[in-house]
């Protein structure tokens, strides 16, 4: 059975036809296009910008910035994890010895 779902986005003032695969995408993809056009409307407020593909550049470069800051944050919890971890070891083959 084809679950696929063909619904149109807004996503600064252009529609945007889509193919996903069922109603779980389509509820992350509303949620992303209005998160996309907060952000245009909030550029176009805050800064001159020129035209439309400014502002989506901006908002490609603020997506991918915070996708990439959190990539870091998560590698830094995951050193920090696994050195708490062996100090746990640690202290726990001391005390069996």
């Amino acid at each position: 059975m084809d679950t696929s779902l063909k619904i149109k986005v807004t996503i600064g003032d252009r529609v945007y036809p889509l193919t996903i695969s069922g109603e779980g995408e389509e509820e992350g993809i509303r949620t992303a296009v209005k998160k996309i056009n907060e952000l245009i409307k909030k550029f176009e407020q805050n800064y001159a910008v020129r035209d439309k593909q400014d502002v989506l550049a901006m908002c490609a470069l603020h997506f991918a910035s915070q996708k990439e800051i959190q990539s870091v944050y998560n590698e830094l919890d995951a050193k920090n994890i696994e050195n708490k971890l062996r100090e746990i070891n640690s202290l726990l083959d001391s005390q069996l010895k």
